[in-house]
């Protein structure tokens, strides 16, 4: 009988059970990083690319992507377009935009199928042509 009301090993099926839980919660967090890094590389090679194109206006758009694309920072599935509204004059404004598709997901656990979600994050950066 008193091995019943022992309470030793009370802790680890405490753990056992929150264990999971905390798994997923690290891995959470851990792939919200890894987009939030993802977001911050893209906002500033977008806003590099629109100063170079700024400083280049009448080849604005080339340059832009070219030193996007030099940079070598970019995630795979990221694709810089340009634009130009008010057309290659000065003062004019260079438009520079970056999608990026991020895939958020946990796996399968006890029978449960695994989760993902796909969400898409853009990033704009307008500049001056000198």
């Amino acid at each position: 009988m008193r091995k019943l009301q022992s309470e030793r090993g009370q802790s680890f099926v405490e753990f056992a059970f929150i264990m999971p839980f905390l798994v997923f919660l690290v891995l959470g967090i851990i792939q919200f990083g890894r987009a939030l890094h993802n977001y911050l590389v893209i906002a500033d090679a977008a806003r590099v690319g629109a100063r170079e194109g700024a400083v280049h206006r009448t080849t604005a758009c080339s340059s832009a992507i070219t030193k996007i694309n030099g940079l070598g920072v970019l995630p795979s599935g990221a694709t810089p377009s340009c634009s130009t509204p008010d057309g290659l004059v000065t003062g004019g404004r260079l438009v520079i935009t970056i999608p990026y598709s991020v895939s958020f997901g946990l796996p399968g656990f006890w029978g449960v199928p695994a989760a993902t979600r796909t969400l898409t994050v853009s990033t704009t950066a307008t500049e001056r042509l000198e």
